[in-house]
């Protein structure tokens, strides 16, 4: 491991941003705060007219806004958790730091779009915020990523030697790659395609917003691995590379599992089965990203949902074709 590397630096006092080394981070920072919103900018008059409306909605999308609404409740603060309580400790970088903290403010405003969607339907909050614990593919989902991180949250936890820094990985995998990268989309797609159909626009739009945040998590996120994967190649032997492979694996399992329970019967023309190929094409896109082989090859069944998360039209990262990424050393808007 290098000491002064992205993690455990010991050679550079974390305190001092300037100068800089990891320039890609700033960007990050700087797009995000061009992106900031608040949900509270966004009307709900129509969703709250369409909710307490006994025609406007179908008993199966009532079903799945409750559920996607309880999913994401949850798993925005498990991820916020995750970002301060792990990753922001072991990376040392300040500029890198800089990010994470954004990043944890706009997780914060994401959870505050929940309480906003809430309140504004008069929903239960004790059923939405229970869904982690009552809807078993919802549990399943936030077990499988809290269960790979368990480790990490001891303060005594170091990423010094290949074993612990491979845990590191795995950590910034579970939440970057897998619960943002994957378990987030299948939800996105669902609501978005509310949406298009002028249903729920209110809530719809948050989500757009919410997506236009996440593309820039994931993108940072990955830059991170990767960057960590460089500085300690070490750590990236092929027998670790197919288990982060196993993983991701098992997370499409997951995410399909939650697109037939919380959709069996299709939605406005989409169907479980397009919800469960649009997994495996991201899946595929996410492997790529830490240079491992695609697995599924599955066309993108939802072309339309880089035009929902392209919102100042500018390119968008979760969509973007691999050969356009931008390496861990710049970040360039098309």
């Amino acid at each position: 491991m290098k000491k002064d590397g992205i993690i455990n630096n010991t050679s550079t006092d974390p305190n001092k941003i300037l100068p800089m080394r990891y320039l890609w981070a700033r960007e990050y920072y700087k797009s995000g705060v061009a992106n900031n919103w608040t949900p509270e900018e966004i009307s709900m008059q129509k969703d709250v007219e369409q909710w307490q409306s006994p025609t406007a909605l179908a008993p199966l999308e009532r079903k799945l806004i409750l559920w996607n609404l309880g999913f994401f409740a949850t798993a925005e603060s498990l991820t916020a958790n995750n970002i301060v309580l792990a990753a922001y400790a072991h990376v040392t970088n300040p500029e890198c730091r800089q990010y994470l903290l954004r990043q944890a403010f706009e997780e914060a405003v994401h959870t505050d779009t929940f309480i906003y969607c809430c309140d504004s339907l008069g929903l239960n909050p004790d059923e939405i915020y229970n869904m982690y614990n009552t809807i078993p593919s919802i549990k399943a989902k936030d077990d499988f990523v809290v269960g790979l991180t368990t480790s990490i949250m001891d303060p005594a936890f170091k990423p010094i030697g290949i074993e612990n820094i491979q845990k590191f990985l795995i950590d910034l995998i579970g939440f970057y790659v897998i619960m943002e990268g994957i378990f987030f989309y299948a939800g996105f797609a669902m609501m978005l395609a509310l949406k298009r159909q002028q249903k729920m626009v209110g809530i719809g739009e948050q989500f757009e917003y919410i997506m236009r945040d996440e593309s820039l998590h994931l993108a940072f996120g990955c830059d991170l691995i990767n960057t960590i994967k460089a500085e300690n190649p070490e750590a990236w032997t092929p027998a670790f590379q197919a288990k982060i492979t196993e993983l991701v694996k098992q997370a499409v399992v997951l995410e399909t599992a939650y697109a037939y329970d919380a959709c069996p019967q299709g939605l406005l023309g989409i169907n479980a089965e397009q919800f469960s190929n649009y997994v495996e094409h991201i899946a595929d896109r996410r492997l790529e990203r830490i240079d491992l082989p695609k697995l599924y090859f599955r066309e993108n069944p939802f072309p339309w949902m880089s035009q929902s998360v392209d919102l100042t039209k500018e390119k968008n990262f979760f969509e973007t074709r691999v050969t356009e990424y931008q390496t861990a050393g710049s970040l360039t808007w098309e």
